[in-house]
């Protein structure tokens, strides 16, 4: 992968990053990424949704803090919150982040549903239905709004977020991982139509990343955390500035020749 060679190399653009609402997030890892290459930035969050998680929220204060100080001069950063659930949340969101921050240059879809999931056997239509509006519609529908404001200048960027349901089975996450499957399923479609646009779609699964729930004490056996561990080859399981340098290196300039890929940022993760 190539190193964005550029400090600033995203100056004069604004990017619109869901799911942001914790300091210990990939969307949070991925809005300082982006703030530190100069971009602008429109932060979207739920908080009420990690609320009710094991690892909680955290002070909306305290996650503008941290991606404020990264700022380049001129750089501006919005927030705005939303329940994606919502069928008409997607392009609401879009619309209001373009009247706060103006053209929108670059959309990373980092948000997701956690909990309520279960086996094919435990599975209902509720719990199926709450996912995809979440984790799959909601990603389709930011992505249709942000197509239709952008204007063809260069540099527009969508990024998505999938699992690694194509390499192995995620027992337990039914609902999770069928939603995912079809945002990993559809991106070559939606990629080849957005080009015509001048915009790249690409798809990034970060594999097992510890935004919290890998953490002692939320709910996974410490035996079970340590076999997981040992799976990477580095003895430790990915942050979330490891997917965090692979989007960004998507969204810049630098990844001007990839799109309709899923890509898989995994640290060399071994399944069985």
């Amino acid at each position: 992968m190539g190193r964005v060679k550029d400090e600033r190399s995203l100056h004069g653009r604004t990017a619109l990053v869901t799911g942001t609402s914790r300091r210990a997030g990939i969307g949070y890892a991925v809005a300082a990424r982006l703030a530190s290459m100069g971009a602008s930035l429109v932060l979207h969050h739920h908080r009420a949704h990690d609320a009710d998680q094991p690892w909680g929220e955290d002070p909306l204060e305290d996650v503008r803090a941290g991606i404020q100080e990264r700022l380049a001069p001129g750089a501006r950063l919005f927030d705005i919150g939303a329940d994606l659930a919502d069928p008409q949340a997607p392009a609401g969101v879009i619309e209001r982040a373009g009247g706060l921050a103006g053209h929108l240059d670059i959309l990373v879809c980092n948000h997701a549903r956690s909990g309520g999931d279960g086996t094919l056997a435990d599975i209902g239509a509720e719990a199926l239905d709450g996912h995809w509006a979440v984790d799959a519609r909601s990603t389709l529908l930011l992505t249709k709004a942000f197509a239709a404001q952008h204007d063809g200048r260069d540099g527009g960027r969508v990024i998505w977020m999938t699992s690694g349901q194509q390499h192995g089975p995620m027992r337990g996450e039914v609902a999770y991982a069928a939603a995912k499957a079809a945002l990993a399923g559809v991106t070559a479609t939606v990629a080849d139509e957005l080009a015509d646009q001048g915009i790249l779609l690409n798809t990034v699964n970060p594999g097992p990343v510890n935004t919290g729930y890998l953490s002692p004490g939320m709910g996974i056996p410490d035996d079970v955390l340590e076999d997981l561990r040992a799976r990477f080859p580095a003895g430790r399981f990915g942050e979330p500035d490891d997917p965090a340098r692979l989007i960004a290196w998507l969204v810049s300039d630098e990844g001007r020749w990839m799109t309709g890929q899923v890509l898989h940022t995994e640290g060399g993760f071994r399944r069985f």
